[in-house]
């Protein structure tokens, strides 16, 4: 029989043995450092220099040192000494610096979205990706315009030059002045993203058109209606499905 479990590697207590209080805690050792596994940072090949107890860190490839050999495995700092934890397929381990659950596939550790073939949130997302690279997915461009006045307004929002725009959302975030609504659109085309949106901060703006490509970068204009703008602010969001050839 094995000295130790075949999984987690936890020692047997031997029949007979000396100090079996001495592999009773190791025992407990590697199971501190597994269960809810969480480490520090992902990036070091070294030990830190004041390390405290029960710090743990994803070992980066080309570990040297005390962590020589230990790349991809987990070391933990335990009663004065690092504890090397082998990482297992299927672990599932919580990446502090970084905010990101990691799950080990095969020899390698992958963000969760990755191994799951889940959809993050993100400013732009890949949603389908074939097997030459090309690729189709969703982004928006945010830009906030305030301090309006005169008639229009030519916003820092820009609708990028050869891609899909599906449309342009937006919020009022201080009561417009002076107009009674506004509009969405673009120069020469003052309501392509729709009219008649109300001053107010209750105001939600859903400009949806037929996708569209634009030759040049474009800026978003918001016209004044019924009178000139005097003030208010507006918060922008530009949707567009991207689409990536093969690499």
């Amino acid at each position: 029989m094995s000295d130790t479990t075949t999984r987690l590697l936890l020692p047997y207590i031997l029949a007979a043995q000396a100090q079996k209080h001495v592999t009773h805690n190791e025992a407990l050792r590697r199971l501190d450092g597994l269960i809810n596994l969480t480490v520090k940072d992902r990036t070091r090949t070294a030990p830190p220099a004041t390390p405290t107890e029960g710090q743990a860190h994803l070992v980066a490839g080309g570990a040297s040192g005390l962590w020589a050999g230990w790349s991809g495995d987990i070391a933990v700092w335990t009663d004065g000494s690092w504890l090397r934890l082998p990482a297992q397929p299927g672990w599932r381990l919580w990446v502090i610096d970084e905010g990101v659950m990691l799950v080990r596939i095969g020899t390698n550790w992958l963000s969760l979205d990755v191994a799951m073939g889940l959809v993050t949130r993100a400013a732009n997302v890949v949603l389908a990706q074939g097997a030459t690279g090309s690729n189709t997915g969703l982004g928006i461009i945010d830009a906030t315009v305030s301090g309006m006045t005169g008639s229009a307004v030519t916003t820092s929002l820009i609708l990028p030059a050869n891609t899909l725009i599906l449309g342009v959302t937006a919020r009022v975030s201080t009561t417009i002045a002076g107009a009674t609504g506004f509009a969405l659109g673009i120069a020469g085309e003052p309501e392509l993203f729709g009219a008649g949106y109300g001053p107010d901060t209750s105001t939600e703006a859903a400009g949806v058109i037929g996708p569209r490509v634009f030759a040049t970068a474009t800026p978003v204009v918001v016209t004044a209606e019924g009178s000139s703008f005097t003030g208010g602010a507006l918060q922008l969001a530009c949707h567009t499905l991207t689409l990536g050839g093969p690499t």
